[in-house]
């Protein structure tokens, strides 16, 4: 999921945009680093503000408390402030730490560093991915932000959810003419009444249609990955550095493949294999035509 935001009649209306990519991931991924860098540096000075704001409602809690509850490397966000009031005694729960605190309109609350939601949409596109736009009903505006949404590639709305389908979703992504899914909206917050990741019913014929549309995507973000690999793979010794061009790409039968030319050495074709294990690109080694090829994946 990345969180982005939409200037809406002189407000900034939040936003949260799913990425769904294939088992490989994105291609283009230094692009997409490079905006979630920037979201989750944006996120540890949006915190420090909140802090800083409840230290001011006379409802102190300590920055290091925020930081460990997040977890080692976790960009802080709403519901870990919101677990440090409670654990400060300032709340009973983290419904009322955002009910009283830290909602949209909440004394405490602080915009982040999010992207406009129509450049998240055209980013997802360049890495390979299908956007989808969660829970439309939370939205304030949604008509105008699912116009712009859409003229800027957006592929699916959620419409199923935990209780069942939302009946107005489901109007808005037959007028617009966007796939159907659903979701969990699952946040970690560690509530009784929060979903599971997988917790919601999606009908088979919604996921065909969106498996059918995103196969073309993701198998082209996939060639795209595997050939970044084989131009960026190099082999270092003492003696030699291995030369761009001796690893290519093949579709073999519905599978990319990763061709070594015959000349390179066992302990060469051997580095190049853990290094696509490591990256899970690695699916089996077959033999095809002298060449020893990785099968990456299959997706026919």
């Amino acid at each position: 999921m990345v969180c982005s935001s939409q200037q809406l009649r002189g407000q900034e209306e939040p936003v949260h945009i799913l990425a769904y990519y294939s088992c490989c991931g994105p291609a283009h991924c230094k692009d997409l680093e490079a905006t979630l860098l920037q979201i989750r540096e944006g996120r540890y000075i949006r915190a420090q503000a909140m802090v800083q704001k409840l230290e001011s409602l006379n409802k102190p809690i300590k920055w290091d408390d925020v930081l460990e509850i997040a977890g080692k490397g976790v960009a802080p966000c709403r519901p870990h402030v919101a677990q440090a009031l409670v654990a400060a005694g300032h709340v009973n729960s983290v419904e009322e730490a955002f009910s009283r605190y830290l909602n949209n309109s909440g004394p405490a609350y602080v915009a982040g560093a999010e992207q406009p939601a129509a450049d998240v949409v055209r980013l997802i596109h360049w890495t390979g991915g299908m956007a989808v736009l969660a829970h439309p009903w939370t939205l304030k505006h949604p008509f105008p932000l699912i116009e712009r949404l859409k003229d800027a590639g957006l592929d699916a709305i959620e419409v199923y959810k935990s209780d069942g389908k939302d009946a107005v979703s489901a109007e808005w992504a037959t007028a617009y003419e966007l796939m159907k899914l659903g979701g969990s909206d699952f946040h970690g917050r560690g509530t009784l009444d929060e979903i599971d990741i997988g917790g919601t019913s999606i009908p088979a014929l919604a996921m065909l249609q969106f498996l059918t549309v995103a196969q073309p995507i993701w198998s082209s973000a996939l060639r795209l990955i595997v050939q970044e690999f084989a131009e960026s793979t190099s082999v270092h010794d003492m003696d030699h550095e291995y030369w761009k061009g001796d690893i290519f790409v093949r579709e073999v039968e519905g599978r990319f493949c990763l061709v070594f030319s015959a000349w390179l050495t066992d302990e060469e074709k051997s580095v190049v294999q853990n290094e696509a294990r490591t990256l899970g690109l690695m699916h089996e080694v077959t033999l095809e035509q002298g060449f020893e090829c990785i099968s990456v994946i299959k997706v026919s």
